[in-house]
């Protein structure tokens, strides 16, 4: 369909005419930029209660931030990890994001704010996830979480971050997890599938962008086929936790979702799929302005109950 016309409102304030391209910009410019822009996501919605702490990671202390709904623990918790390339998103730019996802979907979440790149490469933006995944396990009870109900989720980059903590979750014997949410996840750093090219320029996030950003992430070239950092690459997906996957139709990154929940499906496990027409990446922390980003939001907030086990 069409691009929604709100969605092309939201577009030229996104990029306004004679603006430079993410890929021409130097990371510091990049990140001003990502805080700007992240104004125009949702706030959110107030929380019982919010929390921010510093967690041991492989790396150092990792910050992250708690968010607690209205309601009698222990609660389950999703832990989200931010998009923005691995490279100018934090806690602060998805604040808006993880306080809808508490209320809707009745779960502590538990935002991390992993490494960035480029002072950070591969993999260690993914140490930082795998860890908090393994506090939260541990520590639940201590932030009013039931530590047999955990889900992980993210957008775009962190949708990437997501996948490869499942991995390494099933194959590091870490904690069961119930759920990953995976939002127009980056699954291929190869960045030539049928929609990089077709939506390569025109829609926020370009191809030059998300090659920016793939080149700032990985600092070796073998990098780019290792199932953690391309988990569309990865040879075996069997005994992953059951998938949400959320795609855009007008996104250089919607192929590769696709492609991500359907080789999820191939492996067997349970993949549900919904690609939201006539809006662009980025369009999921939009709810104020797009009746496509509540929609799902709320597809997401029912997936994560139904795995959790939980009533609206």
């Amino acid at each position: 369909m069409p691009l929604d016309p709100k969605c092309r409102i939201l577009l030229d304030l996104l990029v306004p005419p004679g603006a430079r391209g993410l890929h021409e910009m130097e990371v510091g410019e990049a990140r001003e930029m990502m805080v700007r822009l992240s104004r125009l996501r949702s706030g959110g919605e107030p929380v019982a209660r919010l929390e921010d702490l510093a967690i041991p990671g492989p790396h150092g202390d990792i910050p992250v931030r708690v968010y607690a709904p209205e309601g009698a623990g222990p609660l389950p918790v999703l832990v989200y990890f931010h998009g923005g390339g691995w490279v100018i998103g934090s806690i602060e730019t998805h604040d808006g994001t993880c306080r809808t996802l508490a209320r809707l979907a009745g779960c502590i979440v538990v935002s991390v704010g992993y490494r960035l790149a480029p002072e950070h490469r591969f993999p260690i933006p993914l140490d930082d996830c795998v860890a908090a995944v393994g506090w939260v396990a541990g520590n639940a009870v201590s932030i009013g979480g039931d530590p047999t109900r955990i889900a992980v989720g993210g957008d775009s980059a962190g949708g990437n971050l997501a996948t490869a903590v499942c991995l390494r979750v099933r194959d590091e014997a870490g904690p069961q997890l119930a759920h990953q949410i995976l939002v127009y996840p980056a699954t291929d750093a190869g960045c030539d599938s049928g929609s990089q090219l077709e939506h390569a320029e025109g829609y926020y996030l370009t191809r030059a962008g998300m090659l920016w950003f793939w080149n700032h992430y990985l600092g070796r070239a073998e990098d780019r086929d290792h199932a953690h950092a391309s988990p569309l690459r990865a040879t075996d997906l069997r005994g992953l936790p059951p998938a949400t996957v959320i795609t855009a139709e007008y996104d250089p990154l919607r192929d590769e979702g696709e492609a991500y929940a359907e080789r999820l499906r191939e492996a067997g496990v349970e993949a549900r799929l919904t690609r939201y027409d006539g809006v662009i990446h980025g369009f999921f922390g939009m709810t104020d302005a797009l009746d496509q980003a509540t929609q799902a939001m709320r597809e997401v907030a029912a997936s994560l109950r139904t795995a959790f086990g939980t009533q609206a």
